[in-house]
């Protein structure tokens, strides 16, 4: 019988976490984002892409505002409360790459009163648009998964700080909202010159 590397998937779960942010690593127009869970001494970094912090960072500020309609404690926008919280601190050290993630999902765990927010790595069946319904938990094959539960404070925390992760990016050009390399930016508004 051949021999078969095996990896039995990874599971990190994070039920109280003592940090949860967005964070980069690099200049900007070359970063690299990062998705970063801390509990003790236990750090986990999962890379993604810019516009899945976006997405992240939007749709849970959405799930805030609904709570918040809804009564649930710790879900309203307190500028103090978050202003407080503010994270600005950089990355944990060290930063090693777990996975990188290609699905995000986001829910309420009312059982708990916690904001659920899951990476997973890519699965075997990249075809599969249902790999989140259809995953089994239990099951030893399958994608990796960071599961992290925050109270509702802490995800206005983690989106406030998430824009302003997003915002530190390069400038956008001033004529076409590209965003502006150091050594200048070829223009589709100005017919592909040089704007310094």
């Amino acid at each position: 019988m051949p021999h078969q590397d095996f990896m039995a998937r990874r599971f990190f779960l994070f039920d109280t976490p003592d940090r949860f942010v967005a964070g980069t690593v690099g200049e900007p127009g070359s970063r690299t984002f990062f998705l970063q869970a801390k509990e003790g001494s236990r750090i986990v970094s999962v890379a993604l892409e810019k516009v899945q912090v976006a997405a992240l960072a939007e749709r849970m500020d959405d799930l805030l505002d609904e709570l918040e309609k809804r009564g649930i404690e710790g879900a309203e926008d307190n500028e103090g409360v978050v202003a407080l919280l503010g994270d600005g601190a950089p990355l944990d050290e060290p930063i090693n790459e777990a996975f990188r993630a290609a699905t995000l999902s986001l829910g309420w765990d009312g059982s708990k009163g916690r904001v659920l927010v899951e990476a997973r790595a890519p699965s075997e069946d990249e075809d599969d648009e249902d790999v989140l319904e259809d995953d089994d938990d239990s099951s030893p094959d399958g994608p990796d998964v960071l599961r992290v539960r925050l109270l509702p404070m802490e995800a206005r925390s983690f989106v406030e700080r998430a824009v302003r992760v997003l915002g530190s990016g390069r400038p956008p050009c001033p004529l076409c909202g590209q965003p502006l390399d150091p050594q200048g930016h070829l223009c589709p508004r100005r017919n592909g010159h040089l704007l310094n």
